[in-house]
């Protein structure tokens, strides 16, 4: 018997014998939204088929195989009693999203699936999905509907930065750094991560001092050219130039300079190298103290020729900076002695920093970066910008993106961020090829958790495949959470927050909470009155003679544009 089924993109096809998820073959979205969905397919009878997607209304059609992966650490000990886990045990999970560049697929009696993305113009579309066998025979067909709303998504207002490490695409595909290659590479690496919601990057003017080992280093990646005579310091920005035009040209509007100091002890400064005398040299690093003499005078240099180029690409008003990622409580005073160090030099700059202890977070930092499992305990955000982080310790209650969680809890971070009117995420693993501490470099493909520090989704949100880039489910979902937030936006305009919140609080049965995730039927009945809710709107501006679109809040007609 050919089983053959559409899925919602929020339910992960385990490799087993048998399924219990849902079935769903109706989708609606606005215009300008990603559509997603699975064909899950298994048979009783283990051959090679055909497949073919139609559709006569659709431009394109994007189809991956959706491959597992080994997850080796699931989950940290202390997520043991959260039950809203697939499991805590290693296993095999689907994650890697591979491109179907062949029209055939192995079938037998273990499910599987396809993922296919779509951006249908507005109207109605009806997907249909054939299997056939060598004779040519159909042995199954199924379909999936696809509504979408004659409005807009709007743009996405949230700063969203995943960072990235250059130096892990060098070291895995063995480029040189800043090659040709590598700048093509890079450049793919930067596409994949726009078009999944991420519109700030990671810049490395010098060697991101993260997640490195005491006394060891990794690949140094830096984009300006520092030149040392005595203590005078020269400063060729060209390569910094080319990595803003291509960040630009791709549609990155933020940028992220990395820190300042040394990670959680703020013990030292980063790996920085320099021309002197000819030949390249590390003049900063593990052994320079952070208040030194030496490095304030670098800086009194450095930061203001950075600043300068920064106005002169037009970039600077879009720019933040970093004293030091997560600082320690026990490290509160020497936190603040670096912060006032660099602040001589970043005047009218905008500084944040991930933070995850409450002390560190009063008054410590210029816009704090709170963690949603702090935020769960105490609502502490920047009266400037609201941000908020996750990474692997975020594990009990709250949304995260680990490979053995429910796709659901991934997505559940879009109506958070909304409720909560956040303006930035932060996260810290787009392409973290190396284990903990960047001891040792790794195959993601068989490795995905840092060498066993992290949960598995934690450090990988691409693959990184022969050509480029492989999504995963997790980076595919939450962009889908990021397109929930831009209809609620655009919902807000019509109705007001208050009425949003309502809305949505009473589609999913409860107060929405940081550390509080929603099923995936709670989720897509949430996301369908929204649009429901849309379309009226729209109807109605049909019916109607007024343009700009015309809003009905409590009986009267209020116009607006849309």
């Amino acid at each position: 018997m050919f089983d053959l089924f559409i899925a919602s993109s929020m339910e992960k096809i385990m490799p087993e014998r048998h399924y219990n998820g849902k079935r769903t073959s109706n989708f609606s979205a606005l215009k300008g939204e990603t559509v997603s969905f699975q064909v899950v397919f298994a048979c009783d009878e283990q051959d090679i088929y055909n497949f073919k997607f139609e559709c006569a209304t659709l431009d394109e059609i994007k189809a991956y195989f959706v491959k597992n992966v080994p997850v080796n650490y699931a989950a940290h000990k202390r997520s043991l009693d959260d039950k809203n886990y697939i499991s805590h045990e290693p296993g095999l999970f689907p994650d890697l999203l591979e491109p179907a560049d062949r029209n055939w697929a192995y079938v037998n009696d273990i499910y599987h699936s396809i993922w296919i993305t779509v951006k249908p113009k507005a109207g109605d579309h009806c997907l249909s999905v054939n299997f056939t066998d060598s004779d040519g025979n159909i042995a199954a067909t199924a379909s999936a509907k696809i509504h979408i709303i004659d409005l807009d998504i709007p743009k996405q207002e949230l700063i969203y930065t995943q960072w990235f490490h250059v130096d892990c695409l060098a070291d895995y595909y063995g480029y040189q750094i800043f090659s040709e290659e590598l700048w093509d590479m890079t450049e793919k690496y930067l596409r994949t991560a726009y078009d999944n919601g991420i519109n700030m990057i990671l810049t490395p003017i010098f060697t991101p001092p993260l997640d490195t080992a005491v006394g060891h280093e990794r690949s140094t990646v830096q984009l300006v050219k520092i030149m040392k005579d005595a203590e005078r310091y020269t400063f060729d920005f060209s390569l910094l130039r080319r990595w803003i035009s291509i960040c630009q040209n791709i549609g990155f509007e933020y940028f992220e300079m990395p820190h300042l100091f040394a990670q959680w002890g703020v013990e030292a400064t980063p790996k920085i190298t320099a021309i002197v005398d000819g030949k390249e040299k590390e003049i900063f690093g593990w052994h320079t103290k952070p208040q030194s003499v030496e490095y304030d005078n670098f800086l009194a240099q450095f930061l203001p020729a950075l600043i300068n180029e920064l106005k002169t690409d037009g970039i600077f008003g879009n720019t933040y900076f970093h004293i030091t990622d997560e600082p320690v409580e026990d490290k509160i005073s020497s936190y603040d002695t670096v912060k006032k160090i660099a602040l001589k030099y970043l005047s009218g700059c905008k500084i944040i920093d991930a933070v995850s202890e409450i002390a560190a977070n009063e008054n410590m930092v210029g816009i704090p970066i709170p963690s949603t499992t702090l935020l769960a305990r105490k609502q502490c955000f920047c009266p400037k910008e609201r941000w908020c982080y996750y990474c692997n310790a975020d594990c009990v209650g709250v949304s995260n993106r680990f490979v053995a969680m429910p796709s659901a809890r991934n997505r559940s971070i879009g109506f958070q961020l909304y409720k909560f009117k956040i303006h930035g995420f932060l996260h810290w693993g787009y392409n973290f090829y190396y284990s903990r501490f960047s001891l040792l470099k790794l195959n993601p493909f068989l490795e995905n958790d840092a060498y066993g520090a992290f949960p598995s989704g934690d450090s990988v949100s691409v693959y990184p495949g022969k050509d480029g880039p492989l999504p995963s489910i997790g980076l595919m979902v939450f962009n889908e959470a990021l397109q929930d937030l831009r209809a609620l936006k655009l919902l807000e305009s019509y109705i007001g927050y208050d009425a949003v919140i309502d809305l949505l609080e009473h589609e999913v049965k409860s107060e929405i909470k940081f550390d509080r995730c929603f099923s995936a039927d709670d989720l897509i009945s949430a996301r369908a009155a929204v649009n429901r809710k849309l379309e009226s709107f729209c109807t109605a501006a049909e019916n109607s003679i007024h343009s700009p679109i015309s809003k009905f809040i409590n009986g009267n007609v209020i116009m607006a544009k849309v």
